[in-house]
C-alpha cells in the first residue's frame, strides 16, 4: 500500500532517500546526463530558494521510497499566486499511480495555501512529459537546452580583448559588491523583457534582492560567478554562473541581460566570452557548461551558438490553472 508522509526536518536518510529517486530518474529518462550528489540533494532541500518556501512529500510502498514530490511556494510581488511542482517517480514504480497521489497532494496543498496556478518544467519526450499532458497541464514556453566543451572554445581572447569604447569589464565572486549593488538590480530588471512564451509571473529586483540571492546560492554549497560590462559607474550588461557543490564538472549558466539602452553594442557576447576566460583560468575541473534558451529568442540563440553552444534536448515549462 502507499503511503504519502509530508516531510518537516530533512534527515540525512530522507536526503539519501530522495538521492536514490533523483539519481534512477535521471539515469533511466536522461542517460548520459551528470548524476545528482548527496551535496547538491541536501543542499537543495534544506536550503529555501528566495522569496519562497518549500512543502516537501515522499511516498513509500511497503518499505521503499518510490516518489518525491516538492511544492515551493513564492512569496514575493508578482509571484504570490504561484506555487511551483517538481515530481520524481522511481522508473521500478512507474504507471502504479504513485505519481497521480503526489500530484493530488501538492494541488491540495496548494489550494489551502491559496495558490491560483501550478507550473512545472519536463524534458520532452519523457514520462514527465505525457504526465503532465495527460493531466491537463499546458505548455506555456518551450526552451531549448543547450551545452558547451569548455575545453574547445576557440578565439575567446580576440572576443574578450576587442575594443567596446565607453565600456569596461568587472566580475565579482558570490555577493555583488555594496557599490555596484543598486545598478545590478537595474541590470536584472532588464530581464522583465526577455520572451518568456504565456508565463504568468514578473519579478522585481532591488539591491537586497540581488544580495538574498547569492547567499542563498552560497548556503546551498553552489559557487556563483558574475561579469559585468560597465558604463561609468552603471552596469550596462552582465551574465552569472553557477557551479553546483559536487563533482563540479558541469556549470549552469544563470542570468544574462543587456540594459536596453545598452543594446546592439555586442555586450552580451563580450560578458558571456569573459566568464568562459575566467573559468578556463581559476575553475579548470569545469568541463562543460548549461544553459537554457526560450525558443523564439533569437539573439541570446545567436550568442551561444557563437560561443560554440550545441543543442542538447528541449523542455517544456507547463502550466495548470488550480
Amino acid at each position: 500500500m502507499d503511503t504519502v508522509q509530508q516531510l518537516h526536518d530533512i534527515s540525512d536518510s530522507d536526503v539519501a532517500a530522495w538521492h536514490d529517486v533523483l539519481a534512477a530518474s535521471v539515469a533511466r529518462d536522461l542517460p548520459g546526463e551528470p548524476m545528482p550528489t548527496l551535496d547538491h540533494v541536501h543542499g537543495d532541500l534544506t536550503t529555501p530558494g528566495l522569496d519562497s518556501r518549500d512543502l516537501r512529500w515522499t511516498v513509500r510502498t511497503g518499505d521503499v521510497l518510490t516518489g518525491v514530490a516538492r511544492l515551493r511556494l513564492f512569496d514575493g510581488p508578482g509571484r504570490d499566486h504561484l506555487g511551483q511542482v517538481t515530481i520524481d517517480v522511481h522508473p521500478d514504480h512507474r504507471r502504479r499511480g504513485v505519481g497521480s497521489r503526489l500530484l493530488e497532494t501538492v494541488a491540495e496543498a496548494a489550494r489551502r495555501e491559496r495558490r491560483r496556478s501550478l507550473v512545472v518544467e519536463a524534458s520532452s519526450d519523457t514520462p514527465g512529459a505525457a504526465f503532465l499532458e495527460a493531466k491537463g497541464f499546458a505548455c506555456v514556453l518551450s526552451l531549448s537546452l543547450l551545452l558547451l566543451d569548455v575545453r574547445e572554445v576557440t578565439g575567446i581572447t580576440e572576443i574578450v580583448h576587442a575594443e567596446h569604447p565607453g565600456y569596461h569589464l568587472t566580475r565579482w565572486l558570490g555577493v555583488v559588491p555594496d557599490e555596484l549593488a543598486d545598478t545590478f538590480a537595474t541590470a536584472k530588471s532588464a530581464m522583465g523583457d526577455m520572451p518568456a512564451g504565456d508565463m504568468d509571473t514578473t519579478t522585481t529586483w532591488d539591491a537586497d534582492r540581488v544580495r538574498d540571492m547569492a547567499e542563498v546560492v552560497e548556503k546551498r554549497g553552489d559557487t556563483l560567478l558574475t561579469v559585468g560590462a560597465l558604463h561609468g559607474g552603471t552596469i550596462a550588461g552582465f551574465t552569472e554562473l553557477v557551479i553546483p557543490v559536487g563533482d563540479g564538472t558541469r556549470a549552469i549558466q544563470s542570468d544574462t541581460a543587456v540594459v536596453p539602452e545598452h543594446r546592439g553594442n555586442g555586450l552580451g557576447l563580450w560578458v558571456k566570452a569573459a566568464m568562459l576566460e575566467w573559468l578556463r583560468a581559476e575553475w579548470p575541473a569545469v568541463e562543460e557548461i548549461e544553459t537554457d534558451n526560450a525558443e523564439d529568442n533569437e539573439h541570446m540563440l545567436a550568442v551561444n551558438e557563437r560561443l560554440g553552444f550545441r543543442p542538447l534536448r528541449k523542455t517544456r515549462q507547463y502550466h495548470y490553472e488550480l
